[in-house]
């Protein structure tokens, strides 16, 4: 790199072919390896939201839960999972979504958010964004006031943005790779 700070999207590596050929894989996990970018992202997905009152940090799985579970901790403020159908324990509320090759399910534990909790949504990829509207559509069951949703990686092209700004949902992204 010449003499510029990086960006989150520096520390960010591709992979193509993954998981199918013609897909390029963009894989966070050597941002969440390295400190300083790991910092940075936090930082920056908070930042937008700096000043406003959170009660719960909401992780979308798998990776929503480690960036989701770093930016609980930086306003100390208590992480809920939203996760694939099967996996949580207990008295679950569940919502279907469609997938680019199939459908499935998310569940959230029924007693994870009060009527009225001011929540904060975050993953780390937003495509076509339907995981992130099962999770919206949860939380809005449960009466929660989700006051963003909350991205390192959009990819444009998908209209996963869209499909949420259609929602009424605030949506911050860190940064956005062209294809699929």
């Amino acid at each position: 790199m010449e003499n510029r700070k990086k960006t989150v999207k520096d520390y960010i590596r591709t992979i193509p072919d993954f998981p199918h050929e013609g897909i390029m894989f963009r894989d966070v996990t050597t941002l969440f390896s390295d400190p300083r970018g790991f910092r940075i992202c936090v930082d920056q997905l908070l930042h937008p939201y700096a000043g406003e009152r959170i009660d719960r940090v909401v992780g979308l799985e798998a990776r929503g839960f480690i960036v989701g579970g770093a930016i609980a901790h930086q306003l100390s403020v208590g992480f809920v999972p939203i996760r694939k159908q099967g996996k949580l324990p207990g008295a679950t509320l569940s919502q279907d979504y469609t997938l680019e090759y199939g459908e499935a399910v998310m569940e959230v534990h029924d007693d994870a958010i009060e009527a009225g909790e001011k929540v904060l949504v975050v993953d780390d990829l937003l495509a076509t964004g339907g995981t992130a509207e099962a999770g919206i559509k949860l939380l809005e069951r449960m009466g929660a006031d989700i006051i963003g949703c909350a991205f390192i990686i959009d990819l444009p092209e998908l209209g996963g943005r869209a499909k949420l700004e259609a929602l009424g949902m605030d949506v911050h992204v860190l940064c956005e790779f062209d294809g699929v």
